[in-house]
């Protein structure tokens, strides 16, 4: 079966990690909002213009403009036949009905909540802020977003045990413990345990 995930938690709970390990693991595509808007930053692109300002300060980026992104990706040839896992979207309520929607043919197997507490991922994105200098890594920046996570992302996970594809994994723990809680959870809620080497999830 194709393997269709999207990856919540706070910033600095280690979802990007998990994310990619995750991909790989499936060999599916690791689909990361974060990336796709800093690349176009970095390349200057009209989306990078409009959205270089909102992340400098911890905002969140228009949401027609990310489910637009979103639309597109998924649309593309690996996304559709292999299978993906989202990271970075949805991230409001406005943003799941549109991924809702984008989904509604092949739906969601998976939503996992990486479950970190606030104090160990500001501790986490201390030490990541004194050693990259990232610009959306800034006290102000952290603190902001932090906050709009709790305000309009955490709903999110009410709205996904509703649909009964929620899974909460311990986001706290070595990476390994944290990717083998996942891997426990996606296979209880769709009896795939991981992809064999000609790419066919196994069960």
């Amino acid at each position: 079966m194709t393997i269709r995930l999207v990856i919540l938690g706070r910033q600095g709970s280690g979802k990007g990690t998990q994310g990619a390990r995750l991909a790989v693991h499936y060999q599916i595509a690791h689909i990361s909002t974060g990336e796709m808007l800093r690349n176009a930053i970095k390349h200057d692109t009209p989306v990078g213009r409009v959205v270089k300002d909102t992340i400098d300060q911890g905002r969140l980026v228009d949401d027609e403009l990310i489910a637009s992104l979103i639309k597109g990706r998924l649309g593309e040839t690996d996304a559709r036949t292999r299978g993906y896992l989202l990271d970075g979207f949805p991230r409001t309520l406005p943003q799941v009905k549109a991924l809702d929607e984008i989904t509604r043919t092949r739906p969601l197997n998976v939503v996992i909540d990486l479950e970190v507490p606030r104090a160990l991922v500001i501790e986490r994105l201390s030490v990541r802020l004194a050693s990259e200098h990232r610009a959306d890594d800034s006290p102000t920046a952290v603190e902001q977003r932090l906050a709009l996570y709790d305000e309009q992302t955490a709903p999110l996970i009410a709205h996904y045990r509703r649909q009964g594809v929620l899974a909460v994994v311990d986001g706290v723990g070595t990476p390994d413990e944290v990717f083998a809680r996942a891997v426990s959870a996606i296979a209880a809620a769709t009896g795939v345990t991981g992809s064999g080497g000609d790419g066919q999830v196994s069960r």
